[in-house]
């Protein structure tokens, strides 16, 4: 399965495998609304703490850097996944 690409953001939208989102969670082979009622406008630290352990890269950009950063993954083929809030 390939990660998805993002293919439009502006300010309150983002565009994923022709779905619309205002915010997101995207991984390999799918995407959907993040709804921030799960666990906040933050990632836990328990879960950036299990990604670790796993031997997994964490990075942290600004919004349209860290979309641009996913799809240079993705379109070289690594399996990447991302948590995207399109208004910060």
């Amino acid at each position: 399965m390939s990660s998805p690409e993002i293919s439009k953001i502006s300010w309150g939208s983002m565009k994923v495998s022709g779905q619309v989102y205002k915010d997101c969670k995207v991984w390999p082979g799918g995407s959907r609304t993040w709804d921030w009622r799960e666990t906040g406008t933050n990632v836990p630290a328990s879960t950036l703490e299990y990604i670790k352990s796993q031997g997994i890269d964490v990075l942290v950009f600004q919004t349209e850097k860290a979309v641009q950063e996913y799809n240079s993954l993705a379109a070289r083929g690594d399996k990447v996944g991302g948590v995207f809030h399109s208004t910060c």
